[in-house]
């Protein structure tokens, strides 16, 4: 069976499920969350969608983002696809919401009510091939640098909110 995503309003009210791949095409909005896990030193683990991912294949994005399932808080569904995908779980913190839209390859569009969340790991991930086809740190200002440099190397939710994470990080309000 397809995987559900929860259909929300602009205030994150449930207004319904729909298959993941038909909320796409028609450009629906519905729950997200993003979460940015950052190392001691202050870098940030990114990760490169695998290649053969339905859409975004091969750019490198945020270290896990996806969808909670009907029923399941985001921060729940952040922990699950962590280990899903990176094969790690740390603690997470909720830092803020954005809702974005953006055209993505393959005729889909992304509409996310996106809850944002930071967490804290100094390992080494584990990854999912199926999902993740390689990581990296970096530091913030790299990435900073690099997203005007090579923004198509870059997922498009990723070019939209960076920028807002990185300056929460920064703040010092987030340690």
């Amino acid at each position: 069976m397809e995987e559900q995503v929860v259909l929300v309003d602009e205030k994150d009210v449930e207004k319904g499920l729909m298959g993941k791949m038909e909320a796409h095409e028609k450009g629906l909005l519905h729950r997200a969350f993003s979460i940015f896990v950052l190392n001691s030193d202050g870098d940030m683990m990114l990760q490169q969608r695998a290649v053969a991912k339905y859409h975004s294949g091969g750019l490198w994005t945020n270290t896990c983002c996806s969808h909670p399932r009907p029923n399941e808080k985001p921060e729940l569904a952040a922990h699950r696809r962590l280990m899903e995908e990176m094969g790690f779980d740390c603690e997470v913190r909720k830092m803020f919401d954005f809702v974005y839209q953006s055209e993505l390859d393959k005729g889909l569009t992304e509409h996310e009510f996106d809850h944002v969340f930071v967490g804290y790991y100094n390992g080494i991930p584990q990854i999912n091939k199926e999902e993740v086809e390689s990581w990296k740190w970096m530091s913030l200002d790299s990435i900073s640098e690099d997203l005007k440099i090579n923004p198509d190397n870059y997922t498009e939710w990723f070019k939209i909110v960076f920028e807002r994470f990185a300056t929460n990080i920064k703040s010092g309000m987030w340690k």
